[in-house]
């Protein structure tokens, strides 16, 4: 019998890598067993043990299932596959649960007679002359149709309301009297900005077009949710994005966010009810006076400042109004920024980037070098967000400092557009994504949702490693596809490398977070053109149940537990 426990005990101590008295002493409270648990640097597990919010213990399951007590929830896994919970590093999650529950969404549609539908059913339970918005995350090349709407099929099915339907910041159609409704034509700026669409007989068609600040401006004009509505859509878009893995999302801010607008996510984490791992930036809220607006926000705003749940993470994605994808920024609009970043690099701040093309990201690597120099920022985190066109020798760059590169499936939707545009040679390798990981740059997976792409993580996953469009288009070349374990702990530890938390999370081992996803499709076999479908069906955060589906539906009860 003795001989029988000292076997036990040294077995156990080479699984869990913990002092095995603790584990005897202290049992877990949730086992999952009979898993195909991912590791990264060992074969899968079968069973994972969770303690006080951490993973407690991992390996086997008739070995470590002997560690729970009385008072242990065992949780069969039936052979389902476990990975690290997902981290989306570069989502304008805070801005789209401010109207979730609001707007009307054709994320995922794959018929423009569906997404006519939609409207159609919010039009049923709207009031009368109200707003139907649908603000974005969809494509004309999603639907069988292959067209966008018009503004007669609109009114066919909201002949009562108006409608406002965004796609991606490019342009909206407008439903019949919605133009004079929003009033465009007392904000002259706005107007001249705008161009209105004409049909081949001279007829505005409803559509109209304008650049992402024009567009941004023009989204403004509509009423806004109330403040109930906006905690509501908070909780509502944020256990959606639980639904499909996500445990983690880095938030940059962006347009149509006022530092009001981030109370409802306060809400929302003073009630306790977060159910995933919010890190945010503040962008610069008035144009020229840049500097004195974020010194004065972060006067009692450190950084890091929060908990695990909500935790400030600096400034961005603009930094400056004048070097805001500026492909001419003028030397007064460089020196502001400078002036900016090395204040926050004085101070300790993050700070990300938004650059869209590489052929003008010298501007701005050329100030992010001018602070480096004075001030080292590699640890930092420095980010550089989209940027998909990369070069070898931008990278070399960025990774010489230390910055990092946040890269979304933004070609999902526009490879074709940019094969156009530039062609194969240059869409063959845009994005790098393993050109960069192989110079050993910290890299984070993302969608830049929920305005210009779909915020399931896993359609992500898929586009990284098979490099197709929504259309089945293949763009990139196979040297620039990673593999599907590369794709996945990019978006899970590289993503946490950004918040400084790539050794607490982002991976399943004794002592991590336990933040993880049990998975309704084998993520590692199951054939490419079905990762996008995979969902999660249990999404555990801390070690608490935040969404649990199909098997595991009857743990629903325990969602708030904590």
């Amino acid at each position: 019998m003795r001989r029988r426990r000292a076997w036990i005990i040294g077995l156990l101590t080479a699984l869990a890598a913990v002092p095995v008295a603790r584990v005897q002493a202290q049992a877990p409270g949730t086992i999952l067993i009979n898993g195909k648990i991912v590791r990264y640097d060992a074969p899968p597990a079968e069973v994972l043990a969770v303690r006080d919010g951490k993973i407690s213990a991992i390996g086997r399951t008739h070995d470590v299932r002997a560690l729970s007590g009385s008072g242990t929830r065992v949780i069969d896994l039936a052979g389902r596959t476990v990975i690290p919970g997902l981290i989306d590093s570069h989502i304008h999650a805070i801005r789209a649960g401010l109207t979730f529950t609001t707007e009307v969404h054709w994320i995922g549609v794959r018929s423009l007679a569906e997404a006519l539908d939609r409207i159609r059913a919010k039009a049923e339970v709207a009031p009368r002359g109200s707003w139907l918005v649908v603000a974005g995350g969809w494509t004309e090349r999603q639907f069988a149709e292959g067209r966008r709407p018009t503004q007669a099929e609109i009114a066919a099915v909201a002949p009562d309301h108006h409608v406002y339907v965004q796609i991606l910041y490019s342009r909206v159609l407008l439903s019949s009297g919605a133009f004079e409704a929003l009033g465009i034509v007392r904000h002259e700026e706005l107007a001249a900005s705008l161009t209105i669409e004409r049909d081949s007989e001279n007829r505005p068609t409803g559509w109209v077009t304008g650049d992402a600040r024009t567009i941004s401006n023009l989204f403004n004009l509509l009423p806004p949710p109330t403040f109930a509505q906006k905690v509501k859509g908070t909780r509502a878009f944020f256990r959606v994005l639980n639904s499909v893995g996500l445990t983690g999302v880095i938030d940059p801010g962006g347009y149509n966010l006022s530092i009001p607008d981030y109370q409802p996510l306060f809400r929302v984490w003073r009630d306790r009810a977060l159910t995933l791992r919010v890190r945010y930036s503040l962008c610069a809220p008035r144009r020229g006076h840049e500097l004195e607006d974020l010194q004065a926000l972060t006067q009692v705003l450190p950084m890091g400042f929060g908990d695990e749940w909500l935790r400030f993470n600096g400034i961005g994605e603009n930094v400056t109004w004048g070097m805001y994808n500026n492909e001419t920024p003028s030397e007064a609009q460089k020196e502001a920024l400078y002036q900016a970043l090395r204040w926050a690099a004085a101070r300790g701040l993050t700070a990300t980037f938004h650059w869209i093309n590489n052929r003008s990201v010298h501007h701005l690597l050329g100030v992010l070098e001018r602070v480096h120099a004075e001030t080292p920022i590699a640890h930092l985190r420095w980010s550089i967000a989209h940027l998909h066109d990369a070069t070898l020798e931008s990278l070399k760059r960025m990774k010489a400092m230390g910055v990092g590169w946040l890269t979304q499936n933004s070609f999902y939707f526009r490879g074709e557009a940019f094969l156009g545009q530039r062609g194969l040679e240059a869409a063959r390798i845009s994005p790098p994504i393993v050109s960069a990981l192989r110079m050993g740059l910290a890299v984070g997976g993302g969608t830049d949702a929920h305005r210009v792409m779909w915020y399931n993580p896993f359609v992500s996953l898929q586009w990284m490693v098979d490099g197709k469009t929504i259309s089945g288009v293949s763009t990139r070349a196979a040297e620039e596809l990673p593999t599907r374990m590369q794709a996945l702990r990019l978006y899970t530890q590289g993503s946490a490398w950004f918040v400084v938390e790539e050794d607490q999370r982002g991976l399943l081992g004794v002592g991590k977070l336990a933040d993880l996803v049990v998975l309704s499709k084998d993520y590692l076999t199951v054939p490419v053109d079905e990762i996008g479908t995979t969902v999660s069906l249990l999404t555990m955060v801390g070690g608490h149940i935040v969404y649990a589906a199909g098997p595991y539906a009857a743990l629903e009860d325990r969602l708030l537990a904590r």
